[in-house]
């Protein structure tokens, strides 16, 4: 054996397998070092699991620019044709616990930490280019809804539904979230998005509103719920196993890089409001542009910590990106850090996984949990006659325009800023056969919930969205519950 194995003071440990006595039957000794240090580590090896996003799988990789976007934006990983950015991905499914089985009917995240040379660029996005909500003020009662129930322990129909009658705008994620790309075959079979609208600035200082869109080169595979019901019962870490084996082989998965952009001075007359998270852009509005290849070719050498400590924030941005308007953005510009500071202590941002690679971090921050304070005999304060890290004149992002009274607003500012139109022109861009799973994924949902006042707001909503989809969906249901009721 090459090392000796030692105590976590570096003492050598003579006996690993039985715990000192007092004689051979009598009570163990506190003096114990090796056994005591062994179990305290031991209750103290699990951290709070992310409230969302628990259950997650990983890998290493690299962006590679394929397509000139320099005149769109000056971000330094973007500049040039060919030029590579190591990357970490991060999956994951949003409702389940850590434990939780992969191949189920749930959005998937997307979270993509750029190593840049210019600092951590953290794009947080899920497989959907939309989303429930659109303000985040509606998070937590969300979540809540999609969780266990406090009495019973399950997820509860009635409250998933209940949430859903009450949020009109979750029509056209459902609509998405219930059709054939709602279960993932894998990881790797499956579309990636940014999701939020964010801003890009060139070197000009022109600015333009931006999303992303990650277009899986394995192709869209998705299993069905009787397919998805036969490989969790074989195999809940199917995912998972995908994943690391096909890197393992060699199959190296990829995804290759689109922009929508928008000029900032199209925003305020565009017919949907762009911030808002329930809604796309049509790509006849804003075409596809190319932007690069995603490569995903290294497994982490330890799951828990560079998988389950690594930490994202929308918030860390580089200079030629920053946020937009989007509401449900700005609530997760706050949220996701906040969220790692909890669960990792407010020094995990020089965790492996999570520091810098490309450049070296230098602030102001000491002390807190797990601090090593690198600065040594440094200057803690800024600024200082001392040589310490200072400011830099270039701001990271454009400027944006902003005006009105302070409040909270409801009505409309764009002329299709309803909660249906985009669900039902999704449906109807589904053929015949997909619609039919659509309305019987649904209905086989939606016919659990016990109260019929949750039911009939719930269709009031899929017939507000395409009467068609409203109509047949509402005979699927009660056909359903005419059944249980028999």
């Amino acid at each position: 054996m090459s090392k000796i194995l030692t105590t976590e003071s570096g003492a050598p440990i003579a006996d690993n397998q039985n715990s000192a006595s007092a004689g051979e039957y009598g009570p163990l000794l506190i003096q114990d070092q090796q056994l005591l240090e062994k179990l305290a580590r031991f209750n103290r090896e699990r951290i709070p699991e992310r409230v969302v996003h628990a259950r997650g799988s990983g890998a290493y990789g690299y962006f590679e620019v394929t397509d000139e976007v320099s005149q769109f934006t000056r971000a330094n990983f973007l500049a040039s044709v060919g030029k590579r950015t190591e990357v970490f991905l991060r999956f994951s499914t949003v409702a389940g616990n850590l434990g939780a089985s992969d191949a189920v009917r749930d959005p998937r995240g997307f979270a993509l930490k750029f190593y840049t040379e210019e600092g951590n660029y953290d794009l947080v996005g899920n497989n959907t280019p939309v989303f429930f909500i659109k303000d985040p003020i509606k998070f937590p009662d969300f979540i809540h809804s999609q969780k266990r129930d406090p009495y019973t322990g399950i997820q509860e129909a009635d409250n998933v539904w209940d949430f859903w009658a009450h949020s009109p705008a979750s029509t056209h994620q459902i609509t998405w979230l219930f059709g054939d790309r709602g279960i993932p075959a894998s990881y790797r079979h499956m579309n990636g998005y940014g999701s939020h609208t964010y801003q890009w600035v060139n070197e000009s200082g022109e600015a333009f509103w931006v999303k992303y869109h990650f277009k899986t080169n394995q192709g869209i595979r998705s299993l069905d719920g009787d397919q998805a019901a036969e490989v969790v019962g074989a195999d809940a870490d199917s995912h998972q196993r995908d994943l690391h084996q096909a890197i393992e082989r060699g199959v190296f998965p990829s995804w290759t890089l689109y922009v929508q952009l928008m000029p900032v001075a199209e925003a305020a007359d565009y017919r949907f409001n762009p911030f808002d998270l329930t809604k796309v852009w049509p790509h006849a509005d804003y075409p596809l542009q190319k932007v690069g290849r995603l490569v995903l070719n290294k497994n982490p050498e330890n799951v828990f910590a560079e998988v389950e400590q690594s930490a994202f924030s929308p918030n860390n941005f580089v200079p030629g990106i920053g946020a937009s308007p989007d509401k449900m953005l700005q609530g997760r510009l706050f949220a996701y850090a906040d969220a790692q500071r909890y669960r990792l202590g407010v020094n995990h941002t020089l965790l492996a996984v999570n520091a810098p690679k490309a450049t070296e971090a230098n602030n102001y921050g000491r002390d807190g949990f797990a601090a090593v304070n690198k600065s040594g005999r440094g200057k803690n304060y800024e600024p200082n006659s001392y040589d310490g890290p200072a400011q830099t004149d270039s701001a990271l992002a454009a400027p944006v325009a902003l005006g009105g009274h302070t409040g909270t607003y409801t009505t409309p500012a764009h002329t299709k800023d309803d909660d249906f139109f985009q669900a039902g022109e999704l449906f109807r861009l589904m053929s015949a056969g997909e619609q039919e799973r659509l309305i019987n994924n649904i209905a086989g949902f939606l016919a659990q919930v016990t109260r019929d006042d949750i039911v009939e707001k719930n269709l009031a909503h899929f017939h507000a969205a395409d009467e068609n989809y409203g109509r047949r969906l509402e005979a699927a249901v009660a056909k359903l519950r005419a059944g249980d009721e028999g």
